[in-house]
């Protein structure tokens, strides 16, 4: 039975086998390794990336689909792990001795921010994260300081994270098509972090950009003086959107 996309799950099932093909490629799924997909939909990924690993895990929240992928997979090959992979624990999967998670998906555009937020919590157990998200949250996620698409998602996962845009994937690739583009990002956590208390670094960041248009001294104004955002590097005159990660890392160090 044809499976419905639903909306409440934002589901759009890629389709286009070009596109899968160089999602693949771009993973490079090696035997032996332990991978975890983030909503599988109808497998189309799920089945390519089985042909190269031994077994894998799938997270997915619509029954529907968790009843179709135990039918399709024996369970020493795919396991199913049932329900909402923001609530999901990644640490709970078992990975060998020296080995880190590898986690990929299609993830449903309505939830990206909290998951990637949710992802960031379990950094140290992954190797690399490789996602199709909507184009324009790619872009916010690997921007410079000084460009319009930079912010606190730039800032909190740049800390964590060192990613780059692979390619774009047009609505076409779909279905139902999305109204927007999509991009695969490849997210490898880093080893050496920027020592600094991440709730922290998350409260400052929040307060910056929470007036864009103003200059950093005024939407800080009551968190640092004007000598502290020196003390950090930062000119007090200056956007927070023209501030770079270091100097945000140095402000939560004075907090």
């Amino acid at each position: 039975m044809k499976h419905v996309a639903r909306k409440r799950f934002g589901q759009n099932f890629l389709t286009d086998k070009m596109v899968l093909s160089d999602i693949i490629d771009t993973i490079a799924p090696q035997r032996g390794e332990t991978m975890v997909e983030i909503g599988p939909g109808l497998a189309a990924m799920t089945a390519l990336l089985l042909k190269q690993l031994d077994q894998m895990h799938v997270v997915e929240l619509d029954r529907d689909l968790v009843a179709r992928l135990e039918k399709a997979y024996p369970r020493e090959k795919l396991t199913v792990h049932s329900g909402d992979a923001l609530k999901f624990d990644f640490g709970s999967i078992p990975v060998p001795e020296g080995q880190r998670l590898r986690i990929v998906g299609n993830l449903p555009y309505n939830i990206s921010s909290p998951l990637l937020f949710h992802l960031a919590e379990f950094a140290p157990l992954v190797e690399d994260q490789h996602f199709m998200l909507q184009k324009e949250v790619v872009e916010r996620m690997v921007a410079e300081p000084g460009t319009k698409a930079y912010g606190r998602l730039s800032v909190m996962l740049q800390w964590r994270y060192d990613m780059s845009l692979m390619f774009i994937v047009p609505p076409t690739a779909f279905d139902p098509p999305p109204r927007v583009d999509s991009a695969i990002v490849r997210m490898v956590p880093k080893r050496e972090m920027l020592k600094c208390d991440g709730a922290t670094l998350e409260k400052v960041v929040a307060k910056a950009f929470s007036q864009r248009r103003k200059v950093i001294r005024n939407c800080v104004a009551g968190m640092f003086t004007e000598a502290q955002l020196v003390e950090a590097g930062i000119d007090p005159g200056t956007r927070p959107e023209a501030v770079g990660l270091e100097q945000y890392v140095a402000l939560a160090n004075l907090l």
